[in-house]
Parts: C-alpha cells; sequence; structure tokens
C-alpha cells in the first residue's frame, strides 16, 4: 500500500511519545514492504538529511520554535496544515492511506478537506481529547475555539484510534463519525521481563520539562521523602521551558545534590537510571498514554502516576502490583507514595516484573501494528 504519514515532529529531532510512535510506524510499514512518505516540518539542520529507512521524508514547512513559554504556537500549526494542504492537493491520488494525528488539527482539516478529491482513507490518532476546562485553561477566554476546531475535527469522516479509554470516551462524546479503536500497546523493546536489579534509593523522573508533567513538584517531593529515608535521592531527566525553574527549585534545597538535573541525556543513559532506581516519578496531569510506565515495568521498576482527569497512564497502573496512584501530585501525597514504594521494596520489583510478562504482548507496538494494518486494508477497500 501506498502510505502517508502526517505529523509536524520527526524523532529524535523532536523527542515525545508521538514522535516515537510515528518513526516506529513509518519504519515498520517501510520494513513491511510498504511505500511510505512522512510529511513533517523541518527541524533538521541545513544540508541535514532525516534518515528513516525506507521512508520518503518531506519537510512541508521550515523549521521553527514549535513552544512558547510552556504553550505551543499557533503559526507553526498553520505553516505545517498549510503546506500539508498544498501537498496533498498535488500528489492525494499517489496515497491510498493518509495516516494523521489529530493534533496540531489544522493538518487533519487539510486531509479532511482533499480526500474526497483524492480518494484516499483517513486514518486518524487521537492521542489526546482535551476537555472543555482544560481548553479553556490553556486558552482563556479563546478556549471556545480550541473546542470547537477538535469537535470539527473529530466529526469529519475517519477511522480512528486512540491510546486509552479515557480518550476514546472523550471522541464519542465529541461525536465522532466513525469507529474508534484502542490501542494498547507502543512498546518496542524485548517482552521477556528483564531480571529486576536490586534497587537504588533514587527516584527518577523523565519527560519534557513543561507544567503539565509537574517535573517542580519532584524536587519537593524527594526532599519530603528523604527526610523518612536517609540516603534517598533523585534525578530529573529532560529539558523544556520549565528547566530553569527546576533548577532553581533543586538549588534552594538544604541539602545539596540532593536531587540531579543533567538535561536531555541519551537513552541508553535514562533507561538504566530508570532499571536501578526504586521508583520512576511521573506526576503529571495531562498523558494520552504514558509510555514510560510501561518501559519501567519491563525493567522490574515500579511507577508513582496522579489521578487527574487527564491522565491516562493511571490505565497502566494495577494498584500495589506495578506502582501506586497518588491522590493527588502535592509534595505530600508523593512523598507518601515514594516511601510505600520503598517499604515494599523486592517485593513490589517482582510483582512490576509479573505485571509486564502478563501484559507484554498486548502491550507490545507489534500487536498495535497488527490492528493498524488490519484498519488500512478495510479502509482502503472502502474507499
Amino acid at each position: 500500500m501506498r502510505i502517508c504519514v502526517v505529523y509536524d515532529c520527526l524523532f529524535p529531532h523532536t523527542v515525545g511519545g508521538a514522535e516515537r510512535w510515528y518513526r516506529s510506524l513509518a519504519e515498520r510499514l517501510a520494513g513491511a514492504g510498504h511505500q511510505v512518505t512522512y510529511l513533517t516540518l523541518r527541524q533538521w539542520e541545513s544540508g541535514e538529511e532525516p534518515a528513516i529507512p525506507g521512508v520518503n521524508v518531506i519537510a512541508v514547512g521550515p523549521r521553527m520554535q514549535l513552544y512558547a513559554h510552556g504553550r505551543r504556537r499557533i503559526a507553526p500549526p498553520l505553516v505545517f496544515g498549510a503546506g500539508v494542504l498544498w501537498q496533498l492537493l498535488r500528489h492525494g491520488r499517489c496515497y491510498d492511506i493518509v495516516h494523521s494525528s489529530s493534533f496540531p488539527y489544522f493538518s487533519l482539516l487539510a486531509a479532511a478537506l482533499v480526500r474526497p478529491l483524492a480518494g484516499y482513507a483517513l486514518i486518524v490518532d487521537w492521542l489526546e481529547v482535551w476537555s472543555a476546562e482544560y481548553w479553556r485553561e490553556y486558552l482563556g477566554r479563546a478556549g471556545w475555539i480550541g473546542i470547537a476546531v477538535q469537535r470539527r475535527c473529530a466529526r469529519v469522516d475517519q477511522r480512528a484510534f486512540c491510546l486509552s479509554e479515557l480518550h476514546a470516551a472523550r471522541l464519542r462524546d465529541e461525536g465522532l463519525r466513525g469507529e474508534v479503536t484502542v490501542l494498547k500497546g507502543l512498546f518496542s523493546g524485548a517482552l521477556e521481563p528483564a531480571e529486576p536489579l536490586a534497587a537504588e534509593l533514587c527516584v527518577v523522573f523523565a519527560g519534557r520539562l513543561i507544567p503539565e508533567k509537574n517535573a517542580l513538584s519532584v524536587v519537593a517531593a524527594v526532599a519530603l521523602a528523604a527526610e523518612r529515608v536517609p540516603g534517598l535521592h533523585g534525578i530529573i531527566f529532560g529539558d523544556g521551558p520549565q528547566r530553569e525553574a527546576v533548577l532553581a527549585s533543586i538549588a534552594s534545597l538544604e541539602q545539596p545534590g540532593l536531587v540531579s538535573a543533567p538535561g536531555f541525556v541519551p537513552s541508553e543513559e535514562v533507561h538504566d537510571a530508570i532499571r536501578r532506581a526504586c521508583c520512576l516519578l511521573l506526576p503529571s496531569r495531562r498523558e494520552g498514554y504514558g509510555l514510560v510506565v510501561v518501559e519501567a515495568s519491563a525493567v522490574g521498576t515500579p511507577s508513582i502516576v496522579v489521578r487527574e482527569p487527564d491522565n491516562a497512564a493511571v490505565e497502566l497502573i494495577e494498584e500495589g502490583v506495578n506502582g501506586l496512584i497518588a491522590p493527588t501530585a502535592a509534595a505530600e501525597d508523593l512523598a507518601a507514595a515514594i516511601v510505600s514504594v520503598v517499604v515494599a521494596g523486592a517485593a513490589m520489583r517482582a510483582s512490576t516484573s509479573e505485571w509486564f510478562a502478563r501484559n507484554a504482548e498486548r502491550l507490545s507496538l507489534e500487536r498495535s501494528l497488527e490492528q493498524v494494518l488490519a484498519t488500512y486494508a478495510s479502509a482502503s477497500a472502502r474507499a
């Protein structure tokens, strides 16, 4: 089949769960013999080629700063949407399938506009469906614009994928036209769990340093937990607009070296730290999936997440088995959860490993790709 993947970011030039999903998707499709094109914004240096084996990567817009003050800028989605529209108007008949992320919306609207002319099937990943409350918080009085655009995107003719039951239910409530399938798996590693290591007294956070990830609460939580667990320390991996605030919070601690923030480091270093840690701390208030929880479980490290209305990562936690769900992201609640995991010790590491062994196939990227390819076949036939 001739497949066009549409997303404005490309791993590893930008890093996140969505970037990794689309890169893996494009690589696996190309490896299976399909003709794959990847439309994106240019994020690489001039003269550099974004090599994905077997995939034709096309930049439909220039290199642009995607974020300002921790929020997505409006200009890049508009530019990307215009670039996708122009590309599909010229070459849309060359594709059997256009597989797009719902966000940042304008590219999806462009693909939906051209679809009747080009005849391809439209597949859409809804990694998140934001609530009206969150839109108003994110955009203030202009929140109604985001609400309206999201609803319009939900109602175009499409086959939809979500990564959680939370967002699948929200998508149906938005008036989805078409079917929605929940993909449970994004994990691309070995399906046999690694032997759990003896835990070090280390708490690890890994993620983009934006307000929604609550990295600042990690600093305060580790400091509180260390009062009850001598020798405990924390590592915050990642970069982003809150990095300076995180470093300032670390500098204000009375105990030097209690928390470190090395920034963006190779994935192997993050993986090794998570495997040795007593727990992964992911206090995000908003997650579309939470792949790092699965990655931690694969090496026997329990995770702590937060029960928030927009946090789908709670669906990956079996309470007391592969981690804990803190009632809030307050430092006191997170610290209490950290202490509980430390007390549980080797028993929770063993149950985490067993949880992964039971769920690995269901959570695998290969299982999701099988579902995607089956959907391609049926959607293309109908188109």
